[in-house]
């Protein structure tokens, strides 16, 4: 069998696993979240979430991926040597990959209309009809799915250092730089004050909201795209002389940052937007049109900014694309390394497969729209990630041997024992994350 691929960098991972969590969600999903909860009350919790359910579980994944040096359904496989015991860890290992892969499917979809949306600033400016772009239809969805997903195929297909590496190196700090100039551009609208205010002042008597707290513990959940098999498959391309608490810090850190740079650029546009005349919220004060806030809001306001909007629609369009390839490599990567490891077939042949296979799944979604979209997104997001979740918190919490655990962590990190973290830790993964990750559950079967 040959040697695993590792990252040849930490800051390669890093990277790649805060592209991973950085996707539609931090751009999209928190500031939207934060606009109809409260916004600075839900930015406040949703930092304490964080840091209560998203960097324990991050680090409970990453662990598992690295001691197991192979993807979800090998890696759990080998936590425990009871053989029901791993039975069943590879059905939790191959349920993650499956969720994952389901979501790659509609998020192709999504992210092909970003790539529409992105053109059709440029179509305009050279004088072309480009109402097809922006118009919803089974032919423009088809397209730029088909489109998407190739560009996420020729990274895949490349392997993990030249190809997920290499561009997630390139695509953050791009990202990072397009999110600091629309925000500071942003900021400087009429209106931008009062959205700022919003976001940044929290109304304290909102904090313990049950709203707030759920949609904030839910939040954190997905944002670090927890229970989807990335996070476990990346940690297993990770050198083990790397301190798994410190780069799950670093990851942390990178995704939490562009989640408020998101609502530092979102919600002062909103305000922009509502001081050009267009409706934001409706006459109780929520939020309308959450769902499709970034195709007919933001659109709408790019349109009131005369000669700058082409460039503006262009380059956050852009910047969208660019969060959605960071985050669709890592789901693609999750069943062409379960094909690799399992068939000992080649990466090329692999990722062509399962590419073949998701968008086979995307297209059915793009011709049978009305019931499929919402129905694969509610199943996925709301029902497989959260349980599959549960299993591996209860996995690493009592399955996996404490001493085992320690070794592992100590690889990187020798002195791990006598820290403050290997004295919550484990308690804390045993005991916390598997109630927090029930609400979720309760929240998203209820909700």
């Amino acid at each position: 069998m040959n040697a695993r691929a590792q990252f040849s960098s930490k800051l390669g991972f890093v990277m790649a696993a805060a592209g991973s969590a950085i996707g539609v969600g931090n751009i999209w999903g928190f500031p939207t979240q934060a606009a109809s909860n409260g916004g600075g009350a839900f930015l406040l919790v949703y930092l304490l979430m964080i840091a209560l359910l998203g960097y324990p579980m991050l680090v409970a994944e990453i662990t598992i991926g690295r001691h197991g040096q192979a993807g979800p359904f090998h890696a759990l496989q080998k936590l425990t040597g009871n053989r029901s015991g791993k039975a069943l860890a590879g059905l939790v290992g191959l349920a993650a990959v499956v969720t994952v892969s389901l979501i790659f499917t509609f998020y192709a979809i999504v992210s092909g209309w970003f790539i529409a949306f992105a053109l059709d600033p440029v179509s305009r400016m050279l004088g072309l009809e480009a109402g097809w772009l922006t118009a919803f239809s089974t032919s423009r969805n088809l397209v730029f799915t088909l489109l998407f997903a190739l560009l996420s195929l020729y990274v895949v297909s490349r392997g993990l250092e030249q190809g997920i590496e290499k561009w997630s190196s390139r695509l953050m700090p791009l990202l990072l730089l397009m999110l600091i100039v629309l925000t500071g551009y942003m900021l400087t609208q009429p209106g931008a004050g009062e959205g700022l205010q919003a976001y940044l002042v929290p109304d304290f008597s909102r904090v313990l909201n049950r709203d707030v707290l759920i949609g904030a513990l839910g939040q954190s959940f997905f944002s670090l795209s927890l229970g989807a098999a990335v996070m476990m498959l990346y940690g297993s391309y990770l050198s083990r002389q790397s301190s798994i608490p410190a780069l799950a810090a670093q990851v942390t850190l990178l995704d939490t940052s562009v989640a408020f740079l998101a609502g530092l650029l979102i919600l002062p546009a909103m305000y922009v937007a509502q001081h050009n005349g267009v409706a934001i919220f409706a006459e109780d004060g929520s939020l309308l049109s959450s769902d499709t806030l970034v195709f007919s809001v933001l659109p709408a306001l790019f349109e009131t900014m005369g000669q700058a909007q082409y460039l503006i629609a262009f380059a956050f369009f852009v910047l969208m694309i660019v969060a959605a390839l960071t985050s669709s490599i890592s789901m693609l990567e999750a069943p062409v390394s379960l094909a690799i490891e399992s068939t000992g077939m080649s990466r090329i042949k692999a990722t062509w497969l399962m590419t073949a296979l998701c968008t086979l799944v995307s297209v059915i979604i793009v011709f049978n729209f009305g019931s499929l979209f919402g129905l694969v997104i509610t199943a996925t997001t709301q029902y497989a990630q959260p349980l599959v979740s549960l299993c591996i918190t209860l996995y690493a919490g009592w399955v996996w041997q404490r001493n085992k655990v320690l070794a592992e962590l100590k690889a990187g990190c020798p002195d791990v024992e006598q820290g403050l973290f290997w004295k919550i830790w484990p308690w804390y993964v045993r005991f916390v994350c598997p109630v927090l990750v029930l609400v979720v559950i309760i929240q998203s079967i209820g909700g």
